[in-house]
């Protein structure tokens, strides 16, 4: 199970409505927000994937402005990628072919590319355990 703790950010005008539009929506829980429209909500999902469907409802909401995930605890991915860890090499071995080219190499760390991080979830759920 994964919990991930959300700020939504709206102008104050629309803070009522989108604080509304929250509350109503089936995907999140709201727990508060202030005057200057920053809302928080908390998702939970099987995996990234679901929660990033939810988190994709929640930005179609009218008048939000943006929803960025800010914290998230994710217990058996992280206890089944521990296992992988701790049954692994400390480097990768991709780190050690002589090989492989450093240009070839693929980056997934960017999250603030949200597209790029949809595709990188299936592949991080996808691990070997």
């Amino acid at each position: 199970m994964n919990i991930s703790s959300i700020v939504v950010k709206t102008v104050p005008k629309y803070l009522d409505e989108v604080v509304q539009a929250l509350k109503d929506c089936e995907v999140c829980d709201y727990h508060l927000h202030d005057e200057k429209g920053r809302v928080i909500i908390t998702i939970e999902g099987e995996g990234v994937s679901e929660e990033l469907e939810k988190l994709r409802v929640i930005e179609a909401i009218p008048h939000v402005i943006t929803a960025d995930m800010q914290m998230a605890y994710s217990e058996d991915e992280l206890d089944a990628h521990m296992e992988v860890i701790a049954g692994g090499d400390a480097v990768p071995k991709v780190l050690n072919d002589d090989n492989v080219k450093v240009t070839d190499m693929q980056y997934n760390g960017d999250l603030k590319k949200k597209d790029d991080l949809a595709t990188f979830t299936k592949k991080f759920d996808k691990t070997e355990r």
